[in-house]
């Protein structure tokens, strides 16, 4: 029997991987909405009280850019194992793709909020000024101004953050986070199954494909430079 044969016939793939699929979109889908809605103001935050931002504040900013340079710089796998006791307290147990959804956020929100940080740093300081002289408010400013002409850019950084939160997905499984990347160390690794293996890592590469795809067209939609 072919390899093509075993990858088509597979009892696991037949039977396992569409459950698998199923949990590593749920556990990207919903951890890429708690990023942005989480990510998207600490990041409007650490542009704003940067030097020269709307509400300047070194210590504020120092505070929270310690905090969000320390969580990106932990392994993902090392802080998935940390934040255990925290994943228990939150959705009551560690295993599963429910509980996978906690470390993913927790990793995800400072990389998006840094990348949102960025794009906003980007709108031209010429239009800030021109809404503060007509007489906008600081969170006018940030809605009508920061957040609207740089909505391609954080479009984009989005984008790039769900697909980052893909891969994390896959580690995920390495202490029982459920999805794709359980069912190929599972079978593909510990059971040595090389079709599963190939099966999963096409689906991964298949989604991070449609992630993108999506990304690029909607940031060219909304970008009217």
């Amino acid at each position: 029997m072919s390899f093509l044969d075993d990858l088509v016939t597979s009892p696991v793939i037949q039977e396992k991987l569409p459950e698998a699929t199923f949990e590593t979109l749920a556990m990207v889908g919903v951890s890429s909405l708690l990023t942005a809605v989480l990510g998207l103001p600490l990041g409007l935050l650490l542009a704003a009280t940067a030097r020269g931002g709307l509400t300047s504040n070194a210590l504020v900013n120092g505070v929270v850019g310690f905090v969000a340079n320390v969580v990106r710089s932990v392994p993902f796998l090392i802080l998935m194992i940390a934040v255990i006791p925290f994943t228990r307290l939150v959705v009551g147990t560690s295993l599963g793709w429910e509980a996978a959804v906690v470390p993913l956020t927790i990793g995800a929100v400072p990389f998006f909020a840094r990348l949102v940080e960025t794009s906003v740093r980007e709108v031209s300081p010429g239009k800030v000024e021109a809404a503060r002289v007509i007489g906008a408010t600081r969170s006018g400013i940030v809605v009508q101004v920061l957040v609207r002409e740089a909505l391609p850019a954080l479009v984009a950084s989005l984008t790039v953050t769900v697909i980052a939160l893909v891969g994390y997905s896959a580690m995920a499984g390495v202490i029982g986070g459920g999805g794709l990347g359980a069912l190929a160390i599972s079978y593909g690794y510990q059971r040595f199954d090389p079709p599963v293996m190939v099966a999963c890592v096409v689906v991964i590469v298949l989604i991070v494909v449609v992630v993108q795809a999506v990304g690029d067209a909607l940031a060219r939609r909304l970008d009217h430079r």
